[in-house]
Parts: structure tokens; C-alpha cells; sequence
């Protein structure tokens, strides 16, 4: 008898809400922005120029103050406003000509759905990083390819390739083949993985900023490629020397597969 009553009041004992149902909830309040097509475009912009503003700030103090220049990986370097100016305005042809009508055609064809429970954090930091690590690679052997085939580079890669030293607002200074190409990589991940839409939104949010701080042209003690142990993430100065040489660190983040391929190097890395 205590027996039946006890795994009746187990059944009976609601489950625990996820850690992460309160921000959920928030981001759920805001169906009608999430479902419109102007959504996807005003978000992925709104948060890259969010992004890339502290830095713009710390290009400007930098070329004044020279405990800054410290920071800075080519410190001979600074972006001019002109610069800055060329890099939005690529920025938001990109958006508005082509990024704005895939959203509009994928918004008629694919409504949005919303479940009504946030996925556990743990299998949402799982699917961050799942989904990052696919990008990784599939970035690795475009990126590659761009740069092996003198073709492709010449027609499409050579537009990024415009600024030898890095600064944030050179990140999305591409032409529409090599932004419609990494944007559908970032776009389908999570189908491919299954994930939740509260961790593809995380997913974007987490992209776009290693994405900005890739470009920034600082090694800031803080920085990611600080964080995480054993250099398996490689940074700014991985990628800023890419820019540089041209020939090595073709992976945007993680560096196993430049390592593994022979293609890895620290020559231009800053100790401090």
C-alpha cells in the first residue's frame, strides 16, 4: 500500500522547469517579432554592429593612446573612418539585396514554431558547441578551396581579403557568394543537429560575436582564444595572420584541422 502511494506521488510530482525557461519565456513574449520576415535580418544585424562597436570605440582611442596600442596585433595599423564607412555600407548592401528576400522566402515557406518548453542547459551549451565545431570545418574547406583554386579566390574570396590588417567591421566585408555560402552553413546547422530554437538563437548570437572578435585586431587578455585551454582555439591572432600571410590558419576558430593539415602557425601570435 505505501508502496503504491509512494510511486503514485512520484508520477504525480511536476517536473522541474529548465534553467533556461525564464529567458524562454522572454524570447517567447516576442512571437510576432520572432515570426516576421523582417526578423531574421534586423537581428543578425543589430547584433553584429552591437558587437563590432566597442571595438570601433577602441580602434578610435587607439590611435591616441598608446597603452591601447599595446593591444593591438598590428599596432602599426589603424582603420580610418573612410574605412570603417566602405566595411557598413558593404555590411548592409549585403543585407537588404540578398540576405532580406531569403529571409522573406524562408519566412512564407517555413513558419516559425515555438515550443513551449526551453531546452536544459546542458544540452543547450552541447548544442552551441556542436554546432560551432560543424561550422568550423565546413568554413575550413570553403575557405580552403578559395584559396587553392586561384579562380574562386580571385571571383569571390579577394573581396575579405581587402584589408591586410583586421578590424571588426572587416568581418562581414564580403561579396554575396562567400556571405550567402557561410550564412546558409550557420543557418542549417541546427536542422542538421536538431537543435532547440532557443539554442540556434544562442548558436547565432555566440557565432557572430567569435566571428567579430576574430576580426577585431586585438589579443585582449580576456579574449576567447585566452580562455580556453591547450591553444585549441586559435583567435584573433590566428585568424589576423591569415589576413597577413594569406597561406595558413584558414579555420575561423578552432585550430586542429589547420594542425592537422599542416597549415597552422603562430609566427605573428603576441605573448604577454
Amino acid at each position: 500500500m505505501n508502496s503504491s502511494v509512494g510511486v503514485s506521488a512520484v508520477h504525480s510530482a511536476p517536473l522541474e522547469a529548465p534553467l533556461l525557461q525564464p529567458l524562454w519565456e522572454l524570447v517567447r513574449s516576442r512571437q510576432d517579432c520572432l515570426r516576421s520576415p523582417f526578423f531574421p535580418v534586423t537581428f543578425s544585424l543589430g547584433v553584429y554592429l552591437s558587437f563590432c562597436l566597442p571595438y570601433v570605440a577602441l580602434d578610435l582611442l587607439a590611435a591616441r593612446l598608446a597603452f591601447l596600442r599595446r593591444y593591438k596585433i598590428q599596432d602599426q595599423n589603424h582603420p580610418s573612418l573612410g574605412m570603417m564607412a566602405c566595411c557598413v555600407g558593404r555590411t548592409l548592401f549585403n543585407h537588404l539585396v540578398y540576405i532580406f528576400p531569403l529571409s522573406v522566402a524562408h519566412w512564407y515557406w517555413r513558419p516559425v514554431l515555438l515550443p513551449d518548453s526551453a531546452p536544459e542547459l546542458g544540452r543547450a551549451l552541447l548544442g552551441i558547441v556542436a554546432c560551432l565545431l560543424l561550422f568550423d570545418f565546413q568554413y575550413f574547406v570553403w575557405h580552403l578551396l578559395h584559396h587553392k583554386v586561384p579562380w574562386l579566390y580571385r571571383t569571390f574570396h579577394k573581396v575579405h581579403h581587402k584589408y591586410t590588417a583586421t578590424f571588426a567591421l572587416t568581418t562581414e566585408h564580403s561579396g554575396a557568394w562567400e556571405t550567402l555560402s557561410l550564412g546558409f552553413f550557420a543557418a542549417v546547422n541546427p536542422a542538421i543537429l536538431g537543435c532547440h530554437p532557443l539554442t540556434k538563437l544562442l548558436f547565432f548570437v555566440c557565432n557572430i560575436w567569435l566571428s567579430v572578435e576574430d576580426h577585431s585586431g586585438y589579443d585582449l587578455p580576456w579574449s576567447t582564444h585566452r580562455l580556453v585551454p591547450f591553444g585549441l582555439y586559435g583567435g584573433a591572432p590566428h585568424h589576423d595572420l591569415h589576413h597577413m600571410k594569406f597561406k595558413t590558419n584558414y579555420a575561423p576558430y578552432f585550430t586542429h584541422w589547420d594542425k592537422l593539415l599542416g597549415t597552422y602557425s603562430t609566427l605573428h601570435s603576441k605573448s604577454r
